[in-house]
């Protein structure tokens, strides 16, 4: 269920956006998440400071909330629940996240941040849902950059 802030709704995915995949360098980390070092913290002011309700659309679930949200000095985010998976996943090209985000963002305005993002889940959405969508995908190589919250702050703008 979503809330009634009024404001857009930022679904925020982990590995690829918050982790990059790229060669680095990274600082080395350990623990039992040794790639949460690879995390920007410098991101998290940068994502609260968006004109948006911020949500984790991520595997890593309420997990999120104990592992990366303290890197990123946020406070804890609602996190989106996955359905059970299904025959229909993955069917046409879509992302089996797409479905549910469509379903959780209710016709409100949302922007959802993937580095899986596709054409396919950029049709399904533009044919199904009512509201304004912004897609974005991340390159998962190089995670949120600062182009990449240049056109969030620009889309964000415009709803």
């Amino acid at each position: 269920m979503t809330s009634s802030t009024g404001l857009p709704l930022l679904y925020l995915d982990v590995d690829g956006p918050l982790i990059p995949f790229g060669a680095g360098p990274y600082p080395p980390g350990d623990g039992p998440h040794p790639l949460l070092a690879r995390i920007d913290p410098g991101l998290g002011p940068l994502l609260a400071g968006l004109p948006c309700e911020l949500w984790w659309a991520t595997t890593w679930m309420a997990e999120a909330n104990e592992s990366v949200a303290p890197r990123l000095g946020l406070p804890a985010l609602p996190v989106v629940a996955w359905p059970e998976p299904s025959d229909e996943d993955g069917r046409d090209g879509v992302h089996w996240k797409t479905p549910a985000l469509l379903d959780h963002a209710a016709g409100r305005p949302f922007v959802w941040i993937d580095d899986e993002i596709t054409g396919a889940d950029r049709a399904r959405v533009a044919d199904r849902h009512p509201g304004p969508a912004l897609l974005h995908r991340v390159d998962p190589g190089r995670g949120l950059t600062a182009g990449d919250f240049t056109v969030l702050r620009t889309w964000l703008r415009s709803v």
